[in-house]
């Protein structure tokens, strides 16, 4: 929230600007998943 909030400080549309922050999250969950899962199946 603090983000769409900033982004709307500076003068971003936040429905735009919020899609990389979207993915980089996106991407760091699943990687955590695959990690999670690795370490898992190997012990």
């Amino acid at each position: 929230m603090l983000i769409l909030l900033g982004l709307r400080r500076v003068g971003a549309d936040p429905a735009v600007a919020s899609a990389i922050f979207l993915t980089t999250l996106t991407d760091i969950v699943g990687m955590g998943l695959m990690l999670g899962l690795a370490t898992v199946l190997v012990l």
